[in-house]
């Protein structure tokens, strides 16, 4: 039968809106919610992250808005009788800021770094009155007498020690003379930490492999970061003779069981690059392709996918921006082994810039849940080495 011309127009114009259904329904398989996109990034070997003195200002300026701001406030310390319940500022006036006191010290750990990078930026002088304030002599002994007591001694820990390591790392970085002065004040509570945490070492037989603020990988990366700054070498040999100890014989790490709903670390990731800080390159290769090897091939890489961050602002789910901004930081550091020509190099920072780019635009949709902290996981990812 013969059709007329307005059944072919028709037709044709049901033909058209079906494929406009495919093509919307193809771009929308390629995105999950919150615009987490599950496709792989694109492998750029040339490209590197950069922190700029405009993004500098705007980061650092989350650490300047909480380290005075006492409350909300989530303790985590043992209290054994009514005297022990005070004030934060009381108990540690140098850290009792941003929520938590692992988060006022890596605040007070980005406002080093920017002060160190950019000393001429219109926030230099609010950073150093408050830096000035709170790495003070008698704030850091009171710090120190409050980790001295009994009830404390797994206070932060590996977590909060690991970051008063890499503040006291980041001071001695820095060249400028009131750095010096805080670095001397804040000496005593590091050695002691320090020291603290060789202990400990000795004492924990087996790591605990956690994306959260328990993961032994992630602590020891930024003890370790200390040891080699101000040339502990007790320290850094413990850290060392620890991560062989715990991890060398580690295969197939499970990346398909990656994220857990409230991770900011990636357990996989984060065990690749400390044992890239640990082992010598012709060690480190081969151990890397036992541990991680659907990153050699083509196979999917769950670790490409972006998390999928529903609620930005719940403190806890929000870890999951961290999450990718960590995932970014271990892979740009593990890329730093592998020869140039490697496949595997492109495709870790492939992945670097697709997760910082992700994070970096949920920052300011995160609220005080996410901006007391996020600042450092995007700073360590901008600017460490």
């Amino acid at each position: 039968m013969k059709r007329t011309t307005n059944e072919n127009q028709m037709i044709e114009h049901r033909g058209s809106i079906a494929l406009l259904f495919m093509l919307l329904l193809v771009g929308f398989l390629g995105t999950t919610a919150i615009g987490c996109r599950t496709d792989k990034p694109e492998i750029d070997d040339a490209w590197t992250p950069q922190l700029t003195p405009e993004l500098a200002s705007r980061l650092v300026s989350l650490s300047i808005r909480c380290v005075d701001r006492p409350y909300p406030n989530k303790p985590g310390h043992i209290l054994d009788g009514d005297e022990t319940v005070r004030p934060p500022r009381e108990l540690t006036p140098a850290f009792f800021g941003c929520f938590d006191w692992h988060s006022a010290v890596h605040g007070h750990w980005v406002m080093v770094r920017v002060l160190r990078l950019f000393p001429e930026l219109p926030v230099t002088e609010a950073i150093r009155n408050l830096l000035s304030a709170h790495l003070s002599h008698e704030a850091l002994q009171k710090e120190l007498a409050f980790f001295q007591e009994r009830r404390n001694a797994t206070f932060e820990r590996p977590y909060g020690w690991a970051w008063l390591l890499r503040l006291a790392s980041e001071l001695a970085l820095c060249q400028r003379d009131e750095c010096e002065a805080w670095k001397g004040n804040q000496t005593p509570l590091a050695e002691f930490l320090a020291e603290q945490l060789r202990r400990y070492l000795t004492r924990l037989s087996v790591p605990v492999r956690s994306g959260t603020h328990s993961s032994t990988a992630y602590a020891l990366v930024h003890a370790l970061e200390y040891a080699r700054t101000v040339g502990d070498a007790a320290l850094e040999q413990d850290i060392v003779q620890a991560s062989r100890r715990f991890f060398l014989s580690d295969r197939d790490c499970p990346v398909s069981y990656e994220p857990s709903g409230e991770d900011f670390v990636s357990p996989c990731l984060v065990e690749a690059d400390l044992m890239r800080r640990v082992l010598p390159g012709n060690e480190f290769l081969p151990w890397l392709r036992g541990f991680l090897p659907g990153l050699f091939d083509d196979s999917p890489f769950p670790l490409e996918i972006l998390p999928e961050v529903r609620d930005p602002e719940d403190p806890r789910i929000g870890h999951l921006i961290g999450l990718a901004f960590q995932r970014a930081s271990s892979a740009q550091s593990i890329a730093q082994a592998l020869p140039a020509h490697d496949p595997a190099r492109g495709r870790l920072l492939a992945l670097a810039r697709h997760h910082g780019d992700f994070a970096l635009n949920l920052i300011d949709s995160s609220g005080y849940g996410g901006e007391h902290w996020l600042a450092t996981f995007a700073v360590v990812y901008l600017s460490d080495p």
